[in-house]
């Protein structure tokens, strides 16, 4: 860091699996790539190139050679899968994986039907070939899946493979873990938190209003995900209470 500041909260470091932030990236070019690596490195621990943005994005093998020549990894949002999987396709999509040298996929069913004896079978296939973050919630706001339902999905990926779960929030942060407000369903994670180790959960966060609850309810070492890409170093200070919406939070009896 640029200078001392004392009775910070201390930040796990790289490579981390706690204090864990992924970053969305929506369609970056080559050179935007370059400039946010340049810049926020030290704070991304993996990115997530959107939805199926990848199938639209040029030079996508280089891009991903950037950011994993940069020590973060990527992985294709979960959106695709569920593409490929609806058309039949599967194997193919392992083989995008393989094509792209991708050490980490994302399972979801945000936007189809699909049975969960069967997600956990895809997610037990795919850990064979990568590291599997696989997705909990529904993107169709109008579906509310109660917490006990959250749980057992949660536990049943965990069990069939998943390296963690990831709560549903879509990049807008209005379904899911949250109301079409952006109001964070509070007893839903409460409840969550009672079975599943927070460790374990990656929860989506794209708002800092939502980013900050999070912080405040389970520390500096939350691990959050769909943050923008220039959202990186706020969400850091966010982290330490550099912000004034933690400042007072992790000061404790060291104020003056």
């Amino acid at each position: 860091m640029n200078y001392v500041l004392k009775n910070l909260p201390v930040r796990s470091q790289k490579p981390r699996t706690t204090g864990f932030t992924m970053v969305m990236d929506k369609g970056l070019s080559i050179k935007e790539v370059e400039n946010f690596i340049d810049a926020n490195s030290d704070f991304v621990d993996i990115v997530k190139l959107g939805w199926a943005t990848s199938y639209l994005t040029k030079n996508l093998a280089q891009k991903i050679d950037i950011y994993q020549d940069a020590g973060i990894p990527v992985y294709l949002g979960g959106t695709l899968f569920e593409a490929f999987v609806i058309r039949g396709q599967f194997e193919d999509y392992r083989r995008v994986l393989q094509k792209y040298n991708l050490k980490f996929a994302e399972v979801s069913d945000g936007s189809i039907s699909l049975n969960h004896d069967k997600k956990c079978e895809y997610i037990d296939i795919l850990t064979k070939d990568v590291t599997v973050l696989s997705e909990v919630g529904s993107k169709d706001a109008a579906k509310i899946i109660p917490p006990y339902k959250w749980i057992e999905q949660m536990q049943a990926e965990l069990q069939a493979g998943s390296w963690k779960v990831i709560g549903e929030a879509r990049e807008g942060g209005t379904v899911g873990l949250f109301r079409d407000s952006g109001e964070v369903r509070q007893g839903l994670v409460e409840e969550i938190l009672t079975k599943i180790p927070e460790e374990k959960i990656l929860w989506e966060a794209p708002q800092k209003e939502q980013q900050v609850w999070f912080v405040k309810l389970l520390g500096a070492n939350v691990n959050l995900g769909n943050i923008a890409t220039n959202e990186v170093i706020p969400l850091e200070t966010i982290r330490l209470g550099l912000r004034g919406d933690t400042f007072d939070h992790f000061l404790g009896d060291h104020q003056l």
